[in-house]
């Protein structure tokens, strides 16, 4: 049902229907599977977005998921939005002394792991899992959690697990110690912040995606 509010001239306006899916197949736990995505707000259509919005998008071939297109209501944070994600995830290790990109989707994995994120980390973790080739680990994560992962891998991805974690709570935990801890299973100092970016990121972005939306299962 549609509802008044004030608007900014202070004239009522009708509020945009909010979208329920009594129905819908929703996950009922942490998988690496490619999950759908529903809105609780009306998108545009493709057709609908202006030029603008499209510039928002970055990457035209975006248009195709109601996230992004509901995102694009606001085309200038949405593109200040994905050019950092880009930046941070898809540019190659700074001199060959940035975290490889397996391990700034493990960041993002555990961010989203922690934060209750399904389907943000049912995307990081399948990346993380397919350029790693540690699908195990990976299923590890996302099954028991990061202390239990934490405690039974090696130490770089443990060290990883607990900074990515420690960035991810309220308030963070994050602190000398951690950065002790990686240097020490040889992460250099620009990796180390490519870890920070990484997991700080998706601490926002989890947060904006589950409040806009909930994830579905793949139809069968």
């Amino acid at each position: 049902m549609s509802t008044a509010h004030v608007a900014g001239d202070g004239s009522l306006a009708t509020a945009p229907e909010v979208t329920t899916y009594p129905e819908l197949d929703r996950p009922e736990h942490f998988t690496r599977a490619n999950l759908g995505w529903v809105p609780w707000l009306e998108p545009p259509t493709a057709e609908e977005l202006t030029e603008e919005q499209y510039v928002g998008l970055v990457d035209r071939r975006r248009d195709s998921s109601p996230y992004f297109r509901l995102l694009a209501l606001d085309p200038a944070v949405l593109a200040a939005r994905t050019k950092a994600d880009i930046d941070i995830f898809h540019t190659s290790s700074r001199d060959g002394d940035g975290l490889p990109r397996p391990e700034r989707e493990l960041a993002a994995a555990v961010a989203s792991r922690v934060n209750g994120c399904v389907f943000c980390a049912s995307v990081h973790a399948r990346f993380s899992a397919q350029l790693s080739h540690r699908e195990a680990d990976i299923d590890l994560l996302l099954a028991e959690g990061v202390e239990s992962a934490a405690g039974a891998l090696d130490p770089r991805w443990s060290a990883i697990l607990n900074a990515a974690e420690a960035l991810t709570v309220t308030p963070p935990r994050f602190g000398t110690e951690h950065v002790a801890s990686l240097r020490s299973v040889g992460l250099s100092d620009e990796a180390i912040g490519d870890l920070v970016s990484s997991a700080g990121f998706f601490s926002w972005a989890n947060r904006l995606m589950l409040s806009l939306g909930e994830p579905e299962n793949p139809a069968s």
